[in-house]
């Protein structure tokens, strides 16, 4: 189950998982993307897919979509919690609609999932939890605050989380992506392209990424070779940072 998987990181992550051979669901806000992406992954892959449409922010929302994904595809192995959003703008020009807005999403979304699947895959003794967080919770990013916040709020929830789920078979995981070539970080070109430009010189690599290269890590975490492998979060971001 790949939330906010209708393009970019997610739909590259569906993608990953089902060449995997795992059955996929894409879930996101856009049901019809998230359809089409399905469609998409099951042609190229050959494996069970489904598009689920899901708000992370709306817990009965959440709990729809566990519901369908399991009686379309089967319980939930794993979860790649992805969905998420941003407002790039100066903190002191923010309001309190958009902090909560961005706080649903990136941290509530992927605490209200994990909420929903967590108590099958103790009850199974196995699962699989990938959220995707961002090195702007790490480091923390200009324009940025309050998703820097949420974002560094999900790799401790992952921490936390995995502490309590690790002695029943239960990993959890974060990806943190660097700089990558998504309608976010679109944002960043249109509000500031000198910014945008600096972005790919600031990467070691020298170029931004692409979800398809966000995309094996979470592949990795969610597989058989990292069952060993539990409460820890992994940059993605060609070098960018360093600790």
């Amino acid at each position: 189950m790949v939330t906010g998987a209708a393009r970019g990181i997610g739909a590259a992550i569906a993608a990953g998982l089902a060449g995997a051979g795992a059955t996929v669901a894409v879930c996101d806000l856009d049901e019809a993307g998230a359809v089409a992406v399905a469609d998409e992954v099951a042609g190229q892959s050959g494996v069970k897919s489904a598009g689920v449409r899901l708000d992370v922010a709306d817990g009965a929302s959440v709990r729809a979509a566990v519901a369908r994904v399991r009686e379309v595809l089967g319980e939930v192995d794993v979860l790649v919690n992805n969905a998420g959003i941003d407002v790039i703008e100066p903190f002191v020009d923010s309001r309190e609609a958009t902090w909560d807005r961005l706080l649903a999403v990136n941290l509530k979304g992927p605490i209200q999932c994990a909420h929903a699947v967590v108590p099958g895959m103790l009850e199974r003794g196995h699962g699989r939890i990938v959220n995707i967080a961002s090195d702007a919770g790490r480091v923390g990013s200009s324009g940025e605050v309050v998703y820097s916040a949420a974002k560094g709020g999900v790799i401790a929830f992952t921490k936390a989380l995995a502490r309590e789920t690790a002695a029943k078979g239960v990993s959890v995981n974060c990806v943190c992506p660097g700089p990558t070539e998504t309608a976010l970080l679109g944002q960043v070109a249109e509000a500031s392209p000198k910014l945008y430009a600096a972005l790919s010189r600031a990467v070691p690599m020298r170029r931004t990424a692409v979800p398809a290269d966000i995309a094996p890590a979470v592949v990795f975490l969610a597989g058989d070779g990292a069952g060993y492998i539990t409460g820890q979060t992994l940059s993605v971001s060609g070098g960018l940072t360093m600790c």
